[in-house]
C-alpha cells in the first residue's frame, strides 16, 4: 500500500538528574561535594533512505521516544547519555508541525537532521560549591526532552512529472522511455500510486520522471485519485501533460487539456505556473485532422506540443531530446527551507516554580525550554527578548518576592546567570 502522509509523535529523552554526593575516603574527614552530572537525553534524528518509497512503516507505529539520560553518580561520575533514535524516511519527505503546518525540515538527502533535542543533564552538587557554601545539598534536575507532533508528507523528487486523465497513456509512456515498469491495463485508474523511472540519454545525461495517477475534473476538491497525489508534482522542474488525441474514452482532447489546466490552477497557482509541455498521445489511433487541430489549439495557448505514440514509439525521440535540452535551463528541484518558529506569545498564566536552594534560585518552567533553545545569549536583541519573557511571565517578580539579591545565581535548566537589577 502506498502511504504518503503520516502523523507521528516524537519525544526526545529527558536529561538525567545531577547527583548529591560527598567524597568519602579513609583519613579524609571532609572530602567535599563530588556529585556527577546527569546524562543528556537521547535526540531523535531523521534521515533519508533511497530504498524507501512510502511511509507505510508509520501506519501503525505513531510514537517514538528516545531513552532518558542516566542520573549522575558520586566521584564526579557523569550519567550515561541516552541513545539517539534515527528514523529513516523516503527521500523527499517534508516534515511539518502537525498543529501549525510550519515546515520544520525537508529530508532531501541522507544527511541526518535533529528533529527533537534531548534534554540536558542536570548539574551535580559539586558545581554549586563556593567559599561560603562548601556543602551544597542540592543538584539540578535534568531538563525535559523536546516533544512534538509532526506530519510526514512525502513529495517525490522528480525532474519531470506526467499529468493527464486516466488512460491517457502516461504509464505506457514512462515504460517506453524509462526503466519504470508500472502496471498497464485498458481500464481507468490502473495506476494507484506514483511511479518513478529514470530516463537515460548518453552516458552522462539522465533525468527522473514521475507518473502521477490520473487526474479528473474536480480533483482539486478531492474527486478521484489524482488529488491525493498532486503534491508529488510540486517539486517537478517540468510538467509533461499527456492527452489522448484519439478520444478512445469518448472525450474531447481539447476539453481534457483545459480541464487539467484548470485543476492545476485550482489546486495551486504555483503548480500551474511550472514549465509545461504537452504530449499528444495515441496518434497511431487518431485521425490526422484531429491531431493537427489539437496541436494548433495547444500552441495557441502558448505550449510546446509533441505528437507521439507511446505504443509504436513515434515522436518519443524528439520528445526526449527536447526535455534533455530544456532541463539544464530550468531551476533545480525545489528544496523546502525550514520556516522560522513564530515568536512565542507570553501569557501571564504560564506555570513556573522558583526554589531557593541555599542562595541559588532554581527556575523550572517547561515552556521556557523552547525559548532557551532559540535565544542567542551573545546577541543583545535576543537577550533583551529573553529578559522581557522573564518579566512578562512574572518570574522576575517571584524572584524579587523571594528575596533575590544582586549577584545571586539564577539557574534555568542548563543556563545560569547572575541576577542584576
Amino acid at each position: 500500500m502506498f502511504i504518503d502522509t503520516a502523523k507521528v509523535l516524537l519525544k526526545a529523552g529527558n536529561g538525567g538528574n545531577g547527583a548529591v554526593t560527598f567524597h568519602r575516603e579513609k583519613y579524609i574527614a571532609n572530602g567535599g561535594p563530588d556529585g556527577g552530572d546527569g546524562g543528556k537525553g537521547g535526540d531523535i534524528l531523521l534521515c533519508g533512505n533511497t530504498h524507501l518509497t512510502t511511509l507505510a512503516d508509520f501506519r501503525y507505529k505513531r510514537k517514538y521516544a528516545a531513552p532518558d539520560g542516566a542520573k549522575g553518580d558520586g566521584g564526579c561520575r557523569a550519567g550515561r547519555k541516552g541513545e539517539d533514535i534515527v528514523i529513516a524516511l523516503p527521500i523527499g519527505t517534508v516534515i511539518k508541525d502537525a498543529e501549525t503546518g510550519r515546515i520544520i525540515a525537508d529530508i532531501s538527502s541522507e544527511k541526518p537532521v535533529i528533529i527533537a533535542k534531548g534534554g540536558s543533564g542536570g548539574a551535580g552538587n559539586r558545581h554549586f560549591a563556593t567559599a561560603t557554601r562548601q556543602c551544597p545539598r542540592f543538584a539540578k534536575a535534568g531538563a525535559p526532552g523536546e516533544e512534538r507532533e509532526v506530519l510526514f508528507e512525502l513529495k517525490l523528487l522528480a525532474d519531470v512529472g506526467l499529468v493527464g486523465f486516466p488512460n491517457a497513456g502516461k504509464s505506457t509512456l514512462i515504460s517506453a522511455i524509462s526503466n519504470a515498469r508500472p502496471e498497464i491495463a485498458d481500464y481507468p485508474f490502473t495506476t494507484l500510486r506514483p511511479n518513478l523511472g529514470v530516463v537515460y540519454g548518453d552516458s552522462e545525461n539522465s533525468f527522473v520522471m514521475a507518473d502521477i495517477p490520473g487526474i479528473i475534473e474536480g480533483a482539486a476538491e478531492g474527486v478521484g485519485l489524482g488529488h491525493e497525489f498532486l503534491r508529488h508534482i510540486e517539486r517537478c522542474r517540468l510538467l509533461l501533460q499527456v492527452v489522448d488525441v484519439a478520444s478512445t474514452e469518448g472525450r474531447d482532447p481539447k476539453s481534457d487539456f483545459d480541464v487539467i489546466c484548470s485543476e492545476l490552477e485550482r489546486y495551486s497557482p504555483l503548480l500551474a505556473s511550472l514549465p509545461r509541455i504537452v504530449a499528444a498521445n495515441k496518434t497511431d489511433s487518431a485521425i490526422e485532422e484531429m491531431v493537427d487541430d489539437f496541436c494548433t489549439y495547444v500552441r495557441g495557448r502558448g505550449f510546446e506540443v509533441f505528437p507521439i505514440s507511446a505504443v509504436t514509439g513515434v515522436g518519443l525521440k524528439e520528445l526526449k531530446y527536447y526535455i534533455f535540452k530544456a532541463l539544464p535551463t530550468l531551476p533545480a528541484i525545489k528544496v523546502y527551507e525550514p520556516e522560522p518558529e513564530p515568536e512565542l506569545k507570553i501569557e501571564n498564566d504560564r506555570p513556573f516554580t522558583v526554589t531557593n536552594n541555599e542562595g541559588v534560585f532554581i527556575i523550572e518552567a517547561p515552556w521556557l525550554i523552547r525559548i532557551l533553545n532559540s535565544v542567542n545569549m551573545d546577541d543583545y536583541e535576543s537577550l533583551q527578548y529573553f529578559q522581557r519573557v522573564l518579566r512578562q511571565s512574572g518570574i522576575i517578580a517571584e524572584l524579587e518576592r523571594q528575596g533575590v539579591n544582586e549577584g545571586d545565581t539564577v539557574s534555568i535548566y542548563d543556563f545560569e546567570f547572575e541576577y542584576v537589577r
